[in-house]
């Protein structure tokens, strides 16, 4: 399937000066494990921590560990702590402005734009402003070449598989509501993207 073969050598050297040149880091792992132990040497001890849902994440072990881990506090463990009546107007205060948010996207492509499709919303606001620090862990199959290949693949592919996940999760269907396009970062340092050489994700 043309949507989760995994980009070439060329295509991720070419996609990767592209956003370097837009102000975002990138570095690129063999494997999830890799990618894994490079975020978590990313995030600064003490630090608040924001786990968007990701299947990247969740495949590499990358949410949990920060969840469990008592170098980092976990904003998602945070709110769950709550009582169940509190759970949704508090996440959005206590979500609101974490010090790393760590997660996925769903597209990027060659000349350095990346797309994220949301169904709620809940993970685009610290995307694009209000987390000091940003980590995305993306597999190299999430590279194309513009971004009408960027919407067709979310589209024709990526929403597929996570109308599916959520139907089995929680009996509902997903949607693309809310569209998040980034062109170039302003501030230094503040986006990592860490491609994996490996097929992991939607």
């Amino acid at each position: 399937m043309k949507w989760n073969k995994l980009a070439d050598d060329q295509s991720i050297q070419k996609t990767k000066q592209a956003l370097e040149k837009g102000g975002i880091k990138v570095s690129v792992a063999n494997s999830g494990e890799e990618a894994k132990k490079q975020t978590l040497s990313l995030i600064q001890e003490g630090a608040t921590v924001m786990t968007a849902t990701s299947t990247t994440a969740q495949q590499i072990g990358l949410d949990t560990a920060i969840d469990e881990s008592e170098k980092f506090v976990s904003l998602r463990k945070k709110v769950a702590s709550l009582p169940e009546s509190e759970q949704r107007a508090q996440a959005r205060r206590i979500n609101s402005a974490p010090d790393y948010v760590v997660g996925s996207v769903h597209a990027v492509t060659e000349d350095g734009k990346i797309v994220i499709a949301s169904n709620s919303g809940s993970q685009l606001a610290p995307y694009v402003f209000s987390a000091a620090h940003v980590i995305w862990v993306v597999g190299t199959q999430k590279i194309v070449k513009d971004l009408d290949e960027a919407m067709q693949r979310i589209k024709d592919y990526t929403l597929k598989l996570e109308d599916e996940r959520l139907m089995n999760t929680y009996g509902m269907h997903s949607a693309i509501r809310k569209l998040l396009i980034i062109n170039s970062e302003v501030m230094p340092d503040r986006i990592n993207l860490i491609f994996i050489k490996e097929q992991l994700g939607f």
